[in-house]
């Protein structure tokens, strides 16, 4: 952490130049804050970056209506993740860049914000943090907590370290049987499964006006959280695809948006007529991409899509959370790199909501199958409504018992 402070400066002029990094808020991951608490007790969440935070927003919707919590504090380490917060307006709730783990920066944080308990996100582990907040006697809990068989591979040979780390936590909530049964192999025994956060959601972002009156009469797939090369892969389904499904239009939603021009330079070559989210212009008949260049809409696309792709699976990025996509009614196709949300796949494909595609040739035929398919999920839809629902109350009880 030294030699990173050291060469920081380098550091963050790079991430600004890449767009990765805020050129007026990089100073909050070195403790500086423009922000005021308020007096009163401050909770604080941190998720690493969207698919965390976004889990947690249900919750922390319940959390500022309790009158006793005047303050939420989320931190995130994304860019990506600050632009969705700003999205939501809550009133209690402000967002902070997560600092570097270091002694002096840290304490710095703590005695700025002095929070009255803190819950890590998933598998958001930082042990300079960890042994600071012990020190001052701090509350410390991980929520939906997620440890994959390749991350448990690896913590195996640091058995006594990670025994050290996880004891440190007051409580731990696994977000389902797996990451229990790997955090039993540390010895931990503060731990309760309340469900995976991930199954709840939020009503904030359901406007849906525009998207439906814009796409109108047209057969939508959805490719979201793609990465580098499935744009291209995408393009060239459409461009099969169009031959054989009338009126046939294509969103992309990239994982990251400062990939547009990279994104644009592919829809050039391949000749495709395409429109960006953020110019506001109307679908035209011969539209064929609609390229969604800004953060935290994915809903309103869902909203208006039969099939979704979701990307980060053709390539070894673990894949993307389903969830939100199959509560719209959406059928989700994927790559077979689904490791990170391995155990919700599995359950999708059981009820024939989720298909894996081995190659680009079978992605093809599976997208055309679903997109003619005349049948709907609207009970499976209502089940996992019912599940997020009493997940997002099993959660919220025991938070308010624990703070």
């Amino acid at each position: 952490m030294i030699i990173i402070i050291v060469f920081s400066p380098i550091i963050i002029i790079l991430r600004i130049f890449k767009k990765k990094e805020n050129p007026k808020r990089f100073l909050e991951k070195f403790s500086y804050f423009k922000k005021k608490k308020r007096n009163g007790k401050l909770i604080w969440f941190h998720c690493s970056s969207v698919g965390e935070f976004l889990s947690i927003v249900p919750l922390i919707e319940k959390l500022e209506v309790e009158k006793d919590i005047k303050n939420i504090l989320i931190t995130t380490s994304t860019l990506s993740s600050s632009k969705i917060f700003d999205i939501f307006k809550f009133k209690k709730t402000f967002h902070q860049f997560y600092p570097i783990d270091n002694s002096l920066i840290i304490n710095r944080f703590l005695n700025y914000w002095k929070p009255n308990a803190v819950f890590f996100v998933e598998s958001e582990i930082w042990p300079e943090m960890l042994n600071i907040l012990k020190q001052k006697k701090i509350k410390i809990f991980l929520l939906n907590a997620r440890i994959s068989k390749k991350s448990f591979n690896r913590w195996k040979y640091l058995k006594d370290m990670g025994i050290n780390i996880f004891e440190v936590f007051d409580f731990i909530f696994p977000q389902n049987k797996e990451t229990l049964n790997y955090l039993k192999y540390f010895r931990i025994k503060r731990m309760q499964i309340l469900g995976n956060l991930k199954f709840t959601e939020t009503e904030k972002l359901n406007n849906y006006r525009f998207y439906k009156k814009n796409f109108y009469g047209r057969k939508i797939l959805c490719a979201a959280s793609t990465h580098n090369n499935e744009e291209e892969i995408i393009s060239n389904i459409h461009l099969n695809l169009k031959k054989k499904v009338k009126n046939l239009l294509t969103i992309i939603i990239p994982r990251h948006t400062e990939r547009t021009k990279e994104i644009i330079g592919t829809l050039n070559h391949k000749k495709l007529n395409y429109i960006c989210h953020s110019e506001r212009k109307k679908v035209k008949k011969n539209t064929d991409i609609y390229l969604v260049d800004t953060y935290g809409e994915s809903k309103s696309f869902y909203s208006v899509s039969k099939v979704v792709f979701l990307g980060g699976s053709l390539i070894r990025r673990g894949g993307q959370n389903p969830l939100e996509a199959v509560r719209y009614g959406c059928y989700i196709t994927h790559g077979k790199h689904i490791f990170n949300f391995t155990e919700i796949y599995n359950m999708l494909d059981k009820k024939k909501l989720s298909f894996e595609a081995k190659n680009l040739q079978q992605l093809n035929k599976i997208i055309f199958n679903l997109m003619t398919k005349k049948s709907n999920n609207k009970k499976e839809i209502n089940n996992f409504k019912k599940i997020g629902t009493d997940i997002l109350i099993k959660n919220f009880t025991k938070i308010r018992v624990l703070i």
